[in-house]
């Protein structure tokens, strides 16, 4: 019989989540704290969600990819000054699309151990399902959702 292992058996790939909310933003840094102290890879992710009737109107398109944009970078900085303090390896990918779909293949391609989001904190989501709960049902990976 073999004798258990500490510190062995934790996720080699982590993804994470981060579109700019403060539960995203504690989803990763607790990514980013598991990733450490595990040695893991992470893979954080960042999805503009494009709303369809907001790139109906004259500009819109331009706007929401302009904010997505500053969110991006505001997010590869604080990646940039945490990767000074400790070792992470990690990725950043951005992308426009679906959060979930783009998760998810991110997840897919990258044969995540785990997947951590922050809560959704809006309303609708209790009708039609966040990406979380979409996460979860997808039954693929252990999902984490941090609040």
């Amino acid at each position: 019989m073999k004798a258990f292992e500490y510190g062995v058996d934790g996720p080699k790939v982590i993804v994470a989540g981060v579109d700019g909310s403060e539960t995203s933003l504690r989803a990763g840094a607790y990514a980013w704290g598991l990733a450490r102290r595990g040695g893991a890879r992470l893979v954080v992710v960042h999805v503009a969600h494009v709303a369809s009737m907001g790139s109906l109107t004259p500009g819109g398109a331009a706007a929401l990819r302009e904010t997505a944009d500053e969110i991006s970078a505001q997010i590869q900085r604080e990646l940039e000054a945490a990767a000074g303090r400790g070792e992470v390896r990690y990725d950043f990918v951005t992308e426009m699309g679906d959060p979930y779909t783009v998760l998810a293949r991110v997840a897919d391609e990258s044969r995540a151990d785990a997947v951590i989001v922050g809560a959704s904190a809006q309303a609708g989501h209790r009708l039609i399902g966040s990406v979380a709960v979409r996460l979860v049902k997808a039954g693929r990976w252990p999902v984490t959702v941090v609040p």
